[in-house]
């Protein structure tokens, strides 16, 4: 009979205090979100198309930013471990980045030297009923307690140099909490 050792990755959960947290003051566009989820780039006439055969005029995208208790993978200074996001943090860490006026931050990879410009999250939402949430059409598959956002970007060179050439394919959040 063979054995095999299993080691376990240490979870830790994501804690947010509004009051002592900076929580997510941006959300980046990058080639491997840590939701695996991609995001959907919206055509003029609102019908999801693959970011193939997108349609310029309307430069929208749409996607996760955060899925309640999905593990998420981190290796931070040679130590491995997982992170994961409860309901009511995904909704604190919504509510926070709202008022704290963080619409307009996103970056590319998380580089703060490629901080963008014209670029505004301008719909932001928690869903509530898997079945009946507007990402449905979107096909976007959200689970409950997931934070859906719709972005504008108004930049042609951000559009046309990283979302049309497929280089970044998701969202993922730059943010400041505590873990427990």
């Amino acid at each position: 009979m063979r054995f095999t050792r299993f080691t376990f990755m240490k979870t830790y959960q994501v804690k947010y205090d509004r009051k002592k947290n900076k929580g997510v003051y941006a959300i980046s566009l990058v080639e491997n979100p840590a939701m695996e989820e991609h995001f959907i780039a919206l055509a003029k006439n609102e019908q999801v198309v693959k970011l193939k055969t997108i349609d310029e005029t309307k430069r929208e995208l749409i996607g996760v930013v955060l899925e309640p208790n999905k593990p998420i993978y981190r290796n931070q200074n040679d130590e491995e471990f997982n992170i994961v996001f409860s309901d009511d943090v995904i909704k604190e860490l919504l509510i926070g980045f709202s008022q704290n006026g963080n619409l307009n931050n996103s970056t590319i990879e998380h580089e703060e030297l490629l901080k963008l410009d014209g670029v505004t999250f301008y719909e932001n939402w928690i869903v509530e009923d898997e079945k009946n949430d507007k990402s449905n059409a979107y096909e976007l598959g959200a689970k409950k307690g997931s934070w859906v956002t719709k972005m504008k970007i108004d930049d042609e060179l951000v559009w046309d140099s990283f979302v049309k050439t497929g280089v970044v394919k998701g969202f993922s959040i730059d943010a400041l909490v505590d873990l427990e």
